[in-house]
């Protein structure tokens, strides 16, 4: 993960009301082409209207400061509806979300960092969006697929956390990658519980201030840097089993919508490019490159699950990235020797170039994969 980034896949409420999605906006107000504008520098976060009309609304971000920012649609307790990350400065992004009548918040984080510089929005009128059968088909069968990532994460883990607890410390570099495989191919949904997230996958410099630093980065550091496991470390391992433990029971209550499903997916190629590429996520132990696969396993799942769909209105679409999933998916290869493991190259042991190829492999993809969900909306 990044620091305490939370995801496009809210949690679950009673009266949940918005989804991220992108594409054309079916309602929206703002100037030129009706887009709700976001002017984002360094100190401010303007808004071009406050008051917009419930249905699709389409935000056109413009990033006017020196910082590289990111932009939300927040519920008012902070879960996340939508969002678009690494926005540099002089650049452009569009959000469309997909919003019930309510109060919102919307947010720029100049720096990526922080609660950022906030607006708060109302959003008027009953207009929902239609869903298709098919659509329903493909959010029950990544219902299905997040659970059953879910479900299988906790085995890997309590064998990860009782060679922690025993001090075992071989037996816990070996387990340790395994047991973040069902995490990363599921991260948006995971992060959507966003008082999960930085209990479990924080890095050290994505802590706020007083945040006690757990979950498996802290012990990745142990293991690999420290080479040791102290009282500290073994009392962590409990604790980190018991909030995934949580995170299981709550993966049945994500709200998950088609558009969030296609926007999950290039968040998670998004991961890859900020995270899993530059070697930042796996930083002690150098296992980069498993979560890099799990990351795009899990896009290529949301995706197969929506092809029939995004096909009928983009059959150009779907076969570029047909073409860009399989490209990725075999360079990866490359850097293993049986595709039916999980025993992948070090990532300290990949050099510049190879890194550049996986990186424009990536953005390959991330670039049609945007466009999945206009296509599933259309």
């Amino acid at each position: 993960m990044r620091a305490l980034r939370p995801s496009v896949v809210t949690a679950v409420a009673a009266v949940a009301a918005l989804t991220a999605v992108t594409g054309c906006a079916e309602k929206s107000d703002g100037k030129g082409d009706g887009a709700v504008r976001v002017v984002a520098t360094d100190d401010s976060c303007e808004v071009s209207s406050t008051s917009v009309p419930a249905g699709h609304v389409e935000l056109a971000v413009e990033n006017k400061g020196s910082k590289v920012t990111e932009v939300y649609v927040l519920f008012p307790d902070d879960r996340i509806v939508a969002e678009r990350e690494n926005i540099g400065p002089g650049t452009r992004a569009r959000i469309t979300a997909e919003i019930k009548a309510g109060t919102y918040v919307i947010a720029c984080k100049p720096g990526m960092k922080g609660k950022g510089i906030r607006q708060k929005v109302e959003v008027t009128g009953g207009r929902t969006a239609a869903r298709s059968p098919e659509m329903d088909a493909a959010v029950a069968g990544y219902r299905d697929y997040v659970q059953a990532q879910a479900d299988e994460t906790l085995p890997r883990v309590k064998v990860f956390t009782d060679a922690v607890a025993a001090g075992d410390v071989e037996a816990a570099k070996k387990a340790y990658a395994v047991s973040r495989i069902g995490w990363e191919r599921t991260e948006p949904v995971a992060e959507s519980f966003g008082d999960i997230d930085p209990k479990v996958d924080v890095r050290e410099d994505g802590l706020e201030d007083g945040q006690k630093w757990t979950g498996w980065h802290r012990l990745e550091k142990a293991l690999w840097k420290d080479g040791k496991l102290g009282a500290e470390e073994k009392a962590l391992a409990p604790v980190l089993h018991t909030d995934l433990l949580d995170w299981q029971k709550r993966v049945g209550r994500a709200e998950i919508t088609p558009t969030s499903m296609a926007n999950g997916a290039k968040e998670l190629l998004d991961e890859v490019a900020t995270g899993k590429v530059t070697g930042e996520e796996e930083r002690y132990s150098h296992t980069d490159l498993v979560d890099f696969k799990a990351n795009v396993e899990g896009a290529e799942r949301s995706y197969t699950l929506l092809k029939p769909i995004a096909a009928k209105n983009d059959a150009a679409l779907t076969a570029s990235l047909d073409k860009r999933f399989a490209a990725l998916d075999a360079l990866l290869d490359t850097y293993r020797a049986d595709t039916d493991s999980y025993d992948f190259t070090s990532y300290d042991k990949v050099g510049t170039a190879d890194r550049k190829k996986l990186s424009d492999a990536v953005n390959a993809l991330a670039e049609p994969l945007s466009e999945l969900a206009a296509a599933v909306t259309k």
